[in-house]
């Protein structure tokens, strides 16, 4: 069974290794989207530019964002994400960049179709409300969650004490 463990956690290991690369891919051509937008002048076009690169940026974090959350609970603390206190804080982190990366596209989407294509609106509309919903459906689980949390305070210790390891 450790075998097999080990080569889950070897499995992780490269899927955040190419979560991490995605990442880098995705800030070099936000950057070169910036810079290109940027040497075309001061424009309205290089503003919607700008704002795409905004939007790679964010998808880029997100990216990051789960390469580290991979790395850190199934590599480094080798961790089942089975008790209460493990699906929340696992949970949380990825809905943190996952709702600011939805908000940075839905303004992105907003940008865009109010100069390009006023009938994408709705489109902007749609990623708009549904960041709100997942933001709610997030406050809820984490509500409910706490309850959970409380029958296990051995395993929120355990938890303080892997951060400290690794901080």
């Amino acid at each position: 069974m450790k075998l097999l463990l080990r080569a889950f956690a070897f499995i992780h290991a490269i899927m955040a290794l190419l979560f991490a690369a995605a990442a880098l891919a995705l800030v070099a051509i936000a950057a070169r989207t910036g810079w290109l937008a940027l040497s075309e002048g001061f424009t309205g076009e290089a503003a919607q530019q700008v704002i795409e690169a905004i939007g790679l940026l964010a998808a880029g974090v997100v990216a990051l964002q789960i390469a580290q959350t991979v790395a850190e609970e199934e590599v480094v603390r080798e961790a089942q994400v089975s008790a209460p206190t493990r699906v929340r804080r696992f949970l949380s982190r990825f809905f943190v960049v996952l709702i600011v990366a939805m908000a940075i596209e839905a303004l992105v989407a907003t940008f865009k179709a109010i100069h390009e294509q006023p009938a994408q609106l709705v489109y902007a509309a749609a990623i708009t409300i549904a960041t709100g919903v997942l933001l709610a459906a997030w406050g809820l689980f984490i509500r409910l969650n706490t309850a959970a949390e409380e029958l296990e305070p051995e395993a929120m210790a355990e938890a303080k004490r892997e951060d400290n390891k690794l901080g």
